[in-house]
């Protein structure tokens, strides 16, 4: 007998082993008297350790020693070290007395997660429920058979009827000129079908439902309860496409008058072999994305260059905006390039006003004279060229920029790179395309043509009828070196177009300077002091200019005059910047 109670009491110490869940016995004194290895591995201590423990030194929240004294079963949860578990616990009974008590416990957090998907998916259920009863649209729901499972409160008033009375019915009794029905059987949609409901033409859709490839049922909904509300939509479609229309016409207006591109390559004139090149090169850079560096001697034309290149490039529809950056005062510089909100400071524009950059979205943003930016504007502007985004003065918000770069100098930007006058990242930001266009005295065979274009350019403009150049001045003007270039040239004819007497513009209608070199031409011939010194005096204008790279200031302190001074004798001489 004592041998079959062994056995016995070994088996079910096997049971209790091979179980995938925890066990704690406890007897009266709550001493913990078996404790499975799946426990002992719950509570991470080994079972030896378990064994002879009170139960609250081994689990602190167990409510176990509670079964012990009224003897009800438990179940409940309970976290050990963190963990979830699910647990039930019970009496032991012997002859009628409570001799211990057990409990089975095992990991909950899968339980967890299936009762927090359930809550999820009630939570949707709801949602979708709470949205089919609030949609405006008329929404209907049929099962295989055709039998009505779903309808908005909304379709139900446009029927008359409500929700009790339709679901359940054969939906030919709630809608008799229903074809979801037919839908069901055929498994084809039928979407923007009209149909008359209570005598109005509506457009209606209807969706096969489909469940395992299997299908279900249909859904039906109304698009429009009225064909006419359609009918109204389209008009107001079509007053919408002509007012876009009527402003697009508008915005091209402006475009044509305000930021027009005034010059094309066909205004460049002539024919020279280095002039050609550059405007081959100024096609391949119009065909490009990049930005461009236009490079040469004050007066060759840059400008040309750059209002051609967007001309005949992809945005040549959208603005064309110059900034000179050495004519804008370096304190009203930023304002201007980067725009200022309301109240950004004292006199600011009410409402703000768009910079230079944000009106050239779209389109080509000319920076003329980019050398002559004063370095503190550099760092700024170099920011706006790599992330395209601008910030206006006194503003928190950044506006994106799609805007195609074409910045223009005469000086020599790698010297002022070496001199800490031009940053070195903005330098190498903009010199991408580099374009060079060559002086009026490399453009061998162009003087004729310019001056002829010239003449014809002041007879539209001014009313002259000056036509033609007298031979000795054509000829001193393919000797003379032009060191401010066509718009020199330009200056000169223009000069002596409105003093010219006749139809062809003589020596004598020519400025002095100009006069006087050609006098000076024999040797030996000795000219009067004030001719001497203004020839001397334009010589050296010229060099003190090309010496600083175009700096007025300094070159006045080269030649030790004011610059005032500087200003009054350049417009004498004749001396462009």
């Amino acid at each position: 007998m004592k041998n079959r109670e062994g056995g016995q009491k070994v088996a079910t110490r096997a049971i209790l082993e091979a179980i995938r869940a925890g066990v704690i016995v406890i007897d009266r004194e709550q001493n913990v008297i078996f404790c499975n290895q799946m426990a002992a591995d719950i509570i991470g201590r080994g079972v030896a350790a378990i064994l002879g423990s009170k139960i609250r030194e081994v689990i602190p929240e167990s409510e176990l020693g509670q079964v012990l004294e009224d003897g009800k079963p438990q179940s409940a949860r309970l976290y050990i070290d963190g963990r979830l578990m699910i647990t039930n616990r019970a009496p032991v009974y012997d002859g009628g007395t409570i001799r211990a008590a057990v409990a089975v416990f095992q990991d909950g957090s899968e339980l967890q997660e299936l009762l927090s998907r359930l809550d999820n998916t009630q939570s949707i259920l709801t949602n979708l429920e709470n949205i089919f009863e609030h949609a405006y649209d008329g929404v209907i729901v049929i099962d295989r058979n055709g039998i009505v499972t779903r309808i908005t409160k909304a379709y139900c008033r446009f029927l008359e009827t409500t929700q009790e009375e339709a679901i359940g019915k054969h939906v030919t009794e709630v809608l008799p000129t229903s074809r979801m029905h037919i839908v069901v059987q055929t498994g084809e949609a039928e979407i923007g079908e009209l149909m008359n409901i209570r005598g109005k033409e509506a457009m209606v859709m209807r969706i096969p439902l489909r469940e395992n490839g299997e299908i279900v049922g249909a859904v039906g909904k109304v698009m429009f309860r009225d064909v006419q509300e359609l009918r109204s939509l389209a008009e107001k479609l079509n007053l919408l496409e002509s007012k876009v229309k009527f402003y697009e016409k508008e915005l091209q207006h402006y475009q044509r008058h305000y930021q027009k591109v005034r010059y094309t390559l066909s205004d460049i004139v002539g024919q020279s072999r280095p002039l050609v090149r550059a405007k081959e090169l100024a096609e391949k850079a119009a065909q490009g994305k990049s930005t461009v560096l236009l490079r040469g001697e004050s007066g060759t034309g840059k400008e040309l260059f750059a209002h051609s290149i967007h001309a005949i490039s992809a945005r040549q529809a959208f603005p064309f905006v110059r900034v000179n950056c050495g004519a804008i005062p370096a304190e009203l510089l930023e304002a201007e390039l980067f725009g200022y909100e309301e109240g950004a400071f004292t006199g600011a524009k009410k409402g703000g006003k768009p910079g230079k950059f944000e009106l050239a979205h779209g389109g080509t943003i000319f920076l003329d004279e980019v050398g002559d930016l004063p370095l503190p504007m550099q760092a700024k502007v170099l920011r706006v060229l790599q992330e395209r985004e601008v910030e206006r003065v006194g503003g928190n918000r950044l506006q994106q920029l799609d805007i195609r770069v074409i910045a223009a100098t005469h000086r020599d930007l790698e010297q002022m790179v070496k001199t800490g006058e031009f940053r070195q990242d903005l330098y190498y930001r903009l010199n991408v395309f580099t374009l060079t266009v060559p002086p009026l005295r490399e453009r061998e065979g162009d003087i004729p043509l310019l001056s002829a274009h010239l003449l014809q350019k002041f007879q539209r403009e001014l009313g002259s009828r000056v036509r033609r150049l007298e031979s000795r001045v054509e000829s001193l003007f393919l000797r003379y070196h032009w060191p401010g270039n066509v718009r020199e040239l330009q200056n000169v004819v223009e000069r002596a177009v409105n003093v010219a007497e006749s139809e062809t513009i003589v020596f004598e209608d020519l400025p002095l300077y100009l006069k006087d070199l050609e006098n000076r031409r024999g040797e030996g011939v000795l000219q009067p002091l004030a001719q001497e010194v203004a020839e001397a005096e334009r010589t050296a204008i010229i060099r003190a200019l090309k010496a600083t790279g175009g700096n007025k200031v300094r070159a006045a302190e080269l030649l030790g005059i004011h610059r005032a001074n500087l200003y009054r004798k350049m417009e004498r001489y004749g001396v462009e910047d």
